[in-house]
């Protein structure tokens, strides 16, 4: 118990560097397009060029950064990500920005897969999520705060991502090691809760394409439909981020209290009318408003569907595989954005964006009801094969004590493989009852092994 603290924040440390490149989407694809003479259209397509390259890099690790070890995988994303962006910072080619972009993304990729594996193994995921999300909502405002007010074009959100992977880089000797030595890989078994898995995957998709369609053209909306100057935005993105930063701090300390889907349902909802306000907005009242309750909710319900993700199992494959269908979702918002405000304009992309928001709700919401945070009650937890536990523990003579209350967080169950070799060894005096040897009253529960 006493090192879980102490195992969290490098894990927040190297997710703050490899989800900052996501969340500076609209100043990169601004400067892109301003300082490098790249058509709105063009400026989206290298952002979503380095979130593809992200999401790559999620997909080829899920599953494999115990073998590869967290320590080295990390330190490897972090590398790239300090030397392609730095070297697209370092460059007016465009050509040569684009190579540096996708292999920043990549190398994004890898500390986000790495960040997400270890807090799945977490005890407690969201807070770890929602630790991340803090501090990187923290390190964007600030940024967007500075840099507008700053020359360099192009080359200074470049620049500040990789910069902040290199200060990362010394947290990375608190990650564990390679685990798997001589024998297989421990996670090689098979996925838990594949359905439930495919929807919340499918679903982080669309809900975060959503969202960073907006995202990646909320500074041309400021810009061109409501003519603010680039502090101004600069200024209204740092204070949304602000507002971010208190629902972060507030998802926190609720915590697990509501479950997980009364916040994904009800956050997705109020997400889907922001999109609508802040993409017709019109003046700076209401961009302000749409901008600042829209990154309110946005960091609080993707923590809820980070930690989602994480409960489905605990060895992260789930956490990234579902965190790469996301970036592709967001690989895609920017050139999504650009194409709808180009043939449609600003109101008409934002009735479309929200629409999307909408619907994915609800098969969303189905997921955290189905599979995460469900209260224990009578019959939600079952032995294999056998009868409800919390029912059971209703109807006899228990001990009070062993049972958890209505409405405590489920428990996971760990299964004990037995070697092929063995079983047929295993006789009833190889198991011993449960509590003090030879004490009164001891429990008559023995331990049970289950054959693959």
């Amino acid at each position: 118990m006493s090192s879980r603290p102490r195992a969290a924040w490098p894990l927040v440390a190297v997710f703050t560097a490899g989800y900052l490149a996501a969340y500076l989407l609209p100043t990169i694809v601004g400067r892109l397009s301003t300082y490098l003479g790249l058509s709105p259209a063009q400026a989206g397509l290298v952002g979503s060029a380095l979130l593809l390259s992200s999401a790559s890099a999620g997909f080829a690790l899920a599953g494999r950064v115990e073998r590869y070890g967290s320590r080295r995988s990390a330190r490897a994303g972090l590398l790239l990500a300090a030397l392609g962006y730095g070297c697209a910072a370092l460059t007016t080619s465009v050509p040569l920005v684009i190579a540096g972009v996708v292999v920043g993304g990549f190398g994004s990729g890898t500390a986000t897969a790495v960040a997400a594996s270890g807090i799945a193994a977490q005890r407690d995921p969201h807070r770890t999520s929602s630790l991340g999300l803090l501090s990187v909502s923290a390190t964007a405002g600030a940024l967007y705060l500075t840099v507008p007010h700053l020359d360099g074009g192009h080359r200074l959100p470049f620049a500040s991502i990789a910069l902040v992977a290199l200060l990362v880089w010394p947290a990375t000797s608190r990650l564990g090691g390679s685990t798997a030595v001589g024998g297989t890989s421990p996670v090689q078994g098979r996925l838990p809760h594949r359905r439930s898995g495919l929807v919340l995957a499918g679903g982080m998709l669309v809900w975060s394409m959503a969202q960073n369609a907006l995202w990646g053209v909320s500074s041309r909306i400021g810009a061109d439909q409501v003519g603010l100057s680039e502090v101004t935005v600069g200024a209204v993105f740092a204070a949304a981020l602000g507002a971010g930063l208190l629902g972060v701090m507030g998802a926190g300390v609720l915590g697990a209290r509501l479950g997980r889907a009364v916040p994904i349902g009800v956050g997705t909802m109020i997400i889907a009318g922001s999109i609508v306000l802040s993409s017709s907005a019109e003046d700076l009242g209401s961009f302000a408003t749409g901008e600042i309750v829209w990154n309110t909710f946005y960091p609080v319900v993707l923590s809820y569907l980070i930690g989602l993700a994480a409960s489905l199992d605990v060895r992260g494959r789930w956490a990234v595989l579902a965190g790469s269908a996301s970036s592709v979702g967001t690989a895609c918002g920017p050139l999504l954005g650009s194409v709808l405000s180009e043939q449609a304009g600003y109101a008409v992309m934002g009735l479309v964006l929200g629409a999307a928001t909408l619907l994915v709700a609800a098969p969303v919401t189905a997921v955290a009801l189905h599979t995460g945070g469900r209260p224990l009650v009578p019959g939600s937890v079952r032995r294999r094969g056998g009868a409800p536990a919390a029912l059971l523990a209703a109807t006899t003579n228990s001990l009070s004590g062993a049972v958890p209350k209505l409405g405590a967080p489920e428990q996971a169950v760990a299964e004990i493989s037995v070697p092929a070799l063995r079983r047929r060894r295993l006789v009833r005096s190889a198991f011993r009852t449960a509590g003090p040897a030879g004490g009164a009253g001891q429990s008559n529960a023995y331990a049970s092994t289950s054959e693959r």
